[in-house]
């Protein structure tokens, strides 16, 4: 917003000082500061004070440039025809993103979170990739939306900071019953994302609806030596070529990747008892009698065997009386009373600091990977069953690692299941943030001075 001011005279500063002194007016009126004033100066202004932060005019001026100009980029890529918005139009829009993100990044910044600088350089090389770009074309691309490098990684950081408000809040306000994922897993979408997808091979034998019943047995015949042929020589493809009456039969009779629940009752069920690489029994319908041949299978209720790791553990946290050096001595101590014959499970309920295992003797259960930070599950992974090792330190603090078994686990069935709440999840996710931003909206003080 340009103001303009009559000149006014200043005894106590040149023309110089006044005019520099003029570019902060607004912030200078803001503080209650006193100045003076110049003659037809463009002045940053205040757009909006939030809470007790502000947006400043400049500000808004800036972003909504950016916007205007990824606006007309992305029309020109997509070839659209039709008119784009007057950036004038724009301002209302953007002026209330910089609202919401003035109360986000206060609650991000009250919270103590932070994004390190190696995080954002990931984040920026995998937006990059996400969209088929080099990190310096990405970087260009940014400064023809008019945004320095410097920018560009602030608005990162802010956009990360803001998501992690967005998570750690609303996910908290979402709860998702046993009911709720049933009732998704028995409806039609959840049979369609939760059906595996099959591979599969088809030969089909016509016969006729006045077939009689001996030509109905002897075209089952046929079908059940095709079978043992096909079998013995592992070539269904050519016999389906030779054979088969299907659509698809010269292309060997490949139905291609098919959905189980988009597949006929008949197939599907048959289909689900057999083995990839196997054939089916012959199968009569309507349509005549048919070889189904799975040659592979993928998703649905495969089974997903995950490898688990039983791990107990004692911790000892480095504190303002116990020094790193210090706690480092007291758990290399617990190792030696360990190995001369002490009770890991009695000394771990004694000493560990971890409130969560000490009373379980350090028990963390059945774990699975990623479920640890790194240092600690290397470690872990390298120990063979019953191993102690020597003390480690993490983030928590030093680490006494024991691994008391192994095992392999069927997950499909839970596998299902997180899929089913993953989805609901996201839903209900998309539904409450718009809910919680217009409460946290409401909540703030807002004074739009535009």
């Amino acid at each position: 917003m340009a103001m303009n001011h009559d000149k006014l005279n200043c005894s106590t500063t040149g023309k110089k000082t006044q005019r520099a002194g003029l570019r902060i007016l607004g912030i200078s009126l803001l503080l209650g500061a006193t100045t003076c004033w110049a003659e037809l100066v463009h002045l940053d202004g205040i757009a909006a004070i939030v809470n007790e932060d502000v947006v400043m005019q400049s500000e808004l001026r800036t972003h909504t440039e950016q916007y205007y100009q990824q606006i007309q980029r992305q029309a020109a890529q997509q070839q659209q025809r039709q008119q784009i918005p007057a950036k004038e139009a724009l301002v209302s829009q953007v002026l209330d993103k910089l609202i919401l993100d003035r109360i986000q990044l206060a609650m991000a910044e009250r919270a103590g979170i932070n994004i390190g600088d190696k995080e954002l350089n990931q984040a920026l090389a995998r937006t990059a990739e996400q969209q088929n770009l080099t990190l310096d074309q990405f970087v260009a691309m940014a400064h023809k939306d008019g945004m320095t490098l410097t920018q560009l990684r602030e608005q990162f950081r802010q956009d990360m900071l803001i998501g992690r408000v967005q998570q750690g809040i609303v996910k908290r306000r979402i709860q998702i019953n046993e009911q709720e994922v049933e009732n998704f897993l028995n409806s039609e979408e959840g049979q369609q994302m939760t059906s595996p997808d099959l591979n599969v091979g088809h030969i089909l034998l016509t016969v006729a609806s006045s077939a009689s019943p001996v030509e109905l047995e002897a075209t089952l015949a046929q079908a059940a030596q095709l079978r043992q042929q096909a079998i013995d020589s592992n070539d269904f493809r050519n016999i389906a070529i030779l054979h088969s009456r299907g659509p698809n039969a010269l292309k060997g009779g490949d139905l291609g990747w098919r959905k189980a629940i988009q597949l006929p009752a008949l197939f599907s069920q048959a289909l689900a008892n057999l083995e990839p690489g196997e054939i089916s029994p012959p199968l009569q319908s309507d349509a005549g009698v048919h070889l189904l041949k799975l040659y592979e299978r993928r998703g649905g209720s495969d089974k997903r065997l995950i490898q688990q790791t039983a791990i107990r553990h004692i911790l000892v946290k480095p504190n303002e009386i116990l020094s790193k050096e210090a706690a480092y001595e007291k758990i290399s101590e617990l190792r030696e009373r360990i190995v001369a014959g002490e009770d890991f499970a009695d000394l771990a309920r004694e000493f560990s600091e971890d409130p969560g295992t000490a009373l379980k003797g350090g028990d963390l259960g059945w774990s699975t990977s990623g479920q640890f930070v790194p240092i600690f599950e290397s470690t872990a992974a390298n120990l063979s069953i019953d191993e102690m090792s020597e003390p480690v330190f993490s983030q928590f603090g030093w680490h006494l690692i024991q691994v008391t078994g192994r095992r392999s686990e069927d997950f499909s069935e839970q596998l299902i299941i997180n899929q089913a709440r993953n989805v609901l999840g996201q839903r209900k996710y998309a539904e409450e943030l718009p809910i919680w931003l217009q409460e946290i909206r409401s909540e703030a003080f807002v004074d739009i001075r535009l």
